[in-house]
């Protein structure tokens, strides 16, 4: 590996660790410290978690066996400390040990944050994967043969589907299309059904994830198509593509190679966003379709105001956004030479 190369992608992890540092700090304190500051005390954030029958005195010391009566940032030290060395829960009766890496502790259900992620990281990654080759695939092809058709009807029919796949919402489209594929004319299974993994049954994972993805996929697809033509249009316009035709070259090693190949620069930019997001839960897909991956667990958490559950999915979601745009940063050299890592 060059040495260039290894210093760009040291620099890199730095930056990513002082981010997820800076992250953590201000969505702990937006939690715990906001709460205090808009007069909520240790007893009231402890009360959620005793049974409603408690009376003061148990409140209190739920709230010391808990640590809710430290100040924040003695808090935020024992909740760091408990990512790299685990820590320990005074629940009451017992005391709860959450082994490293411990992004936290539910106090309402008395498990560990992680493991619980842990078990729905692939079902995410299923979803997010899938259909992120769907909306690449099926995007990037669409506005290229619409910038080169521009004015067809190819290219308005293209922007047109593009134009509602942007407008419609996705739990409009999900549940459209389970109420028809699924409901209506049974080709797909239902919401819900998807328990299997890849290496328990491979078709029945693959058939109760295709509407998932393509419902996904229709969503992003549409925004890809649309910026790959706006920006293909601009590309092919440059003096390079026509000194590429003057040299005699075949259209298709013109548009692929030369024009295609600067318009991936912006696209892979915006898909290590849109990956890295819905690697940290695709939150409506997951709850239309009853998906019971990281963005599912999100929405439960939040109902149940599960604030160490809300706190663990929202620092796994940027460890995730971090990585995808490192992985993003180091392809750029790839899709393009003229990038450098000096």
């Amino acid at each position: 590996m060059p040495d260039a190369v290894l210093a760009y992608i040291i620099r890199r992890l730095i930056g990513a660790v002082i981010l997820l540092f800076v992250i953590s700090a201000v969505t702990f304190a937006i939690f715990f410290l906001v709460p205090r500051m808009a007069g909520f005390t240790a007893d009231d954030l402890a009360s959620r978690y005793v049974g409603k029958a408690a009376g003061q005195e148990q409140i209190h010391q739920a709230a010391v066996g808990l640590g809710f009566t430290d100040p924040v940032y003695v808090q935020y030290g024992r909740f760091i400390s408990g990512i790299f060395a685990g820590a320990d829960y005074n629940t009451g009766p017992t005391i709860e040990h959450c082994p490293a890496p411990c992004f936290g502790y539910s106090f309402l259900t008395h498990n560990p944050v992680w493991p619980d992620l842990l078990d729905r990281i692939p079902t995410t990654l299923s979803l997010a994967i899938g259909a992120a080759v769907l909306w690449m695939v099926f995007g990037v092809s669409t506005g290229v043969a619409s910038a080169l058709k521009r004015g067809s009807f190819i290219d308005r029919a293209s922007m047109t589907v593009a134009l509602a796949g942007v407008s419609l919402p996705i739990f409009f489209t999900g549940l459209l299309s389970l109420s028809i594929f699924s409901y209506g004319l049974g080709i797909f299974p239902g919401g819900g059904s998807h328990t299997m993994t890849f290496t328990q049954d491979p078709l029945m994972w693959f058939e109760t994830l295709v509407l998932p993805w393509v419902t996904l996929a229709f969503l992003y697809a549409a925004g890809y198509a649309r910026l790959t033509r706006a920006t293909m249009l601009e590309t092919m316009n440059e003096d390079f593509i026509r000194t590429a035709r003057a040299k005699g070259l075949p259209e298709r090693t013109v548009v692929v190679k030369h024009g295609l190949r600067s318009v991936m620069t912006p696209i892979l930019t915006v898909f290590g966003l849109d990956l890295g997001l819905l690697l940290g839960g695709a939150v409506l897909t997951e709850s239309t379709f009853s998906i019971q991956g990281i963005g599912k667990y999100a929405i439960d958490a939040i109902v149940q105001s599960d604030l160490p559950k809300v706190l663990g999915v929202t620092l796994v979601g940027s460890l995730f956004i971090v990585l995808a745009n490192l992985v993003v940063d180091l392809l750029y050299a790839v899709v393009d030479p003229r990038v450098r890592f000096s």
